[in-house]
């Protein structure tokens, strides 16, 4: 199929003259890139936390995070944006903006965690910047209750496991443990973003062999 489709016909007006048609570009669907970004760079980072094969250092996420969940992200979200989504533009680049912003923080040289005098500082502004995603997250839930039970569960979880990591580094006395739950959800999560992305890659009928479904919430009316 050509990626030229033909808008509207020649319009003739009053005084005879003819407007030609208007010609537009059709876009792909950039939801897929966007949910694959973000769950491949959410399950490796939530592996770590988990302490996977005991790994404890998390800074192999550094790259992954800035080209992946971080560009690859973001660029999907300015498409959403060419293709009329409010909701998944404003998620893909939030998201994107917030994989580059959290690889900076553990870029060797990039000095932000040299600023801290104490580890107990460190961990207050970590657990700051989290809880504030936590919002954000709870906020993209409730945006989210319309459209469908995979995007309602995607935000759920991912809502719990920010509020999880937030209080690990809240509470140094419960650390290990909570962010490993912070890890366990996350898991949970980018497991759903990877099912979401995959059924909006499959949702075309023309060149799928078959489809996943989402479970669409029924649109009633609001008054």
């Amino acid at each position: 199929m050509s990626h030229i489709e033909k808008a509207e016909t020649a319009t003739v007006y009053a005084n005879g003259t003819t407007a030609q048609p208007q010609y537009y570009r059709k876009l792909g669907n950039p939801g897929p890139l966007g949910l694959y970004g973000f769950a491949s760079t959410t399950f490796i980072l939530s592996m770590y936390n988990v302490s996977a094969r005991g790994i404890a250092t998390p800074n192999v996420v550094v790259g992954m995070a800035l080209f992946v969940g971080g560009l690859a992200q973001f660029l999907a979200g300015m498409w959403e944006f060419a293709c009329a989504n409010s909701f998944g533009a404003t998620a893909f680049t939030m998201y994107g903006g917030f994989w580059m912003s959290f690889a900076t923080v553990f870029i060797p040289g990039s000095g932000v965690t040299a600023a801290y005098a104490t580890e107990e500082e460190l961990l207050s502004a970590l657990g700051i910047y989290l809880i504030t995603w936590f919002i954000v997250t709870f906020l993209l839930l409730i945006a989210s209750l319309r459209r469908n039970i995979g995007l309602i569960a995607l935000f759920f979880f991912l809502t719990v496991t920010f509020g999880l990591l937030a209080g690990g580094y809240f509470s140094a006395d419960h650390m290990p443990e909570l962010i490993k739950a912070g890890g366990s959800m996350g898991i949970v999560t980018a497991l759903i973003a990877f099912y979401v992305g995959t059924a909006e890659l499959l949702s075309d009928p023309v060149n799928s062999w078959f489809a996943l479904p989402l479970g669409p919430i029924p649109k009633g009316r609001i008054d």
